[in-house]
């Protein structure tokens, strides 16, 4: 064996070596187990706040052993009659069975009826065909019996390995267990439960005030990898006690999603199965919002914005193998859409994203980003700062500049990378975080 090791390859020892850890796991009968708990990310809140009942939702968790075992992987939300439903989801050519039966059934009429919530975690149900179309009308024809609503009222979500069929009896077979434990004080153990990579679960809440009476918001969300929303983020699901109509409902959820969710990436990957829900139970005392113009419905969409934004920093915060988490703010440009260009395209930028991974203040890989982006850039009028430290100005590096100072700044677990092109009035903010090699480890590991 000895001799035979020598003659290998780097590249085929380690291929090796990695053969030989898969086939000790199934012989001592782990495959399939739960994986060892990463370890929290170091930009993770320093605790999961409080998130209160919202009046006309209860939550229930449980184990079905969809891919793991021995860990919570299905939740269940049941919503009172009369919840209003939006939702946006991928526009991924790819999209997962539960996402294309969620588009189906958010534009149907909810005639005042109540209706549920099913996820799962460990299993995306895409690229299934036949079969995961069939699993999710099993599943949601079943919680639709388990909860009392019609199965139309049903909206499932899968995440995790794609192209595997979902094993969806192991889902139905718990369904009794859920609904005996549901509970309005459950939503925190929900978002636990919809966890894949992430190392820690994510939750936000706010309060405001319409008419004198308390309407509450409050919301969870799963993703740490494979992010760079197309319409929606990975997971997220709302909920708010507010009465307000379905068309208003789903016109500011659509409007928010584009500088919340819209605006975050990890990767520069969209996944199959990004799906945004938003259920209001209209159990508050506070009147209705039908006028999107009144102050009443700004004081609302605020609220959730705020809601949004939290939840969508989170998912950064929690990105695979993060360390830093990075703000690109890009003003000057002609319009808001080149500022956008700019900003994603530094964003997604691997060379940008490893020069932050290693503390190095290469404001040079800003400058290629900025060039590659497609927006028109006069390298004269172009200036990038980092932080307060105004890096570059007029195609060159600023007077004031020192390399020390740029070190300095980058040994901070949280940047804003400045831009400004000095062309116009659009503006663009995007949110990101760096790429380590913890990122490489996670995802060459992640079906095995």
């Amino acid at each position: 064996m000895a001799k035979k090791i020598s003659k290998m390859s780097k590249a085929d020892l380690k291929a090796e070596v990695k053969r030989l850890r898969r086939r000790a796991r199934k012989l001592l009968g782990t495959g399939g187990t739960a994986p060892a708990a990463p370890a929290v990310s170091p930009l993770a809140p320093a605790a999961m706040p409080a998130l209160p009942p919202v009046a006309g939702v209860a939550f229930a968790t449980g184990m079905a052993g969809v891919r793991y075992q021995g860990r919570v992987d299905v939740m269940l939300a049941r919503l009172c009659p009369g919840t209003r439903m939006a939702g946006v989801f991928t526009r991924s050519a790819t999209r997962a069975a539960p996402v294309l039966d969620c588009e189906e059934k958010i534009a149907l009429p909810d005639d005042g009826q109540g209706a549920a919530i099913i996820v799962n975690a460990g299993n995306a149900n895409a690229f299934t065909g036949a079969a995961g179309t069939a699993a999710v009308e099993a599943i949601t024809q079943a919680v639709g019996q388990a909860v009392g609503v019609p199965g139309s009222r049903v909206f499932s979500s899968s995440t995790g390995v794609i192209g595997d069929p979902l094993p969806h009896q192991r889902i139905t077979a718990v369904l009794d267990d859920l609904v005996t434990r549901l509970d309005p004080a459950g939503m925190a153990d929900a978002a636990r439960a919809i966890m894949t990579t992430d190392t820690f679960a994510k939750g936000a809440s706010e309060t405001v005030e319409i008419g004198g009476e308390t309407v509450t918001i409050a919301g969870i969300a799963k993703g740490s990898g494979m992010i760079a929303p197309d319409m929606a983020t990975m997971l997220v699901y709302l909920f708010t006690d507010a009465r307000i109509a379905r068309a208003p409902l789903q016109t500011l959820l659509s409007r928010l999603t584009g500088p919340t969710f819209n605006s975050i990436t990890v990767d520069g990957d969209t996944s199959t199965s990004d799906t945004l829900l938003l259920a209001a139970t209209g159990q508050s005392r506070a009147p209705e919002i039908t006028d999107l113009r009144g102050k009443p419905a700004k004081d609302f969409a605020a609220a959730l914005e705020r809601v949004m934004l939290n939840l969508a920093h989170q998912v950064i915060r929690d990105g695979e193998g993060a360390t830093k988490f990075v703000e690109v703010a890009v003003t000057g440009a002609d319009n808001d859409a080149d500022a956008r260009k700019v900003a994603m395209a530094i964003a997604n930028s691997p060379l940008v994203k490893t020069a932050i991974a290693g503390e190095d203040p290469n404001w040079g890989r800003v400058v290629m980003a900025v060039g590659k982006s497609g927006a028109r850039a006069d390298r004269d009028l172009l200036s990038i700062r980092f932080g307060d430290i105004l890096v570059a100005e007029k195609g060159w590096r600023a007077e004031s500049y020192t390399e020390e100072a740029g070190a300095a700044y980058m040994r901070r677990p949280e940047l804003v990378i400045g831009v400004d092109l000095g062309l116009g009035r659009g503006k663009s903010t995007v949110w990101t975080c760096d790429l380590t090699h913890r990122y490489i480890d996670i995802n060459a590991d992640y079906r095995s």
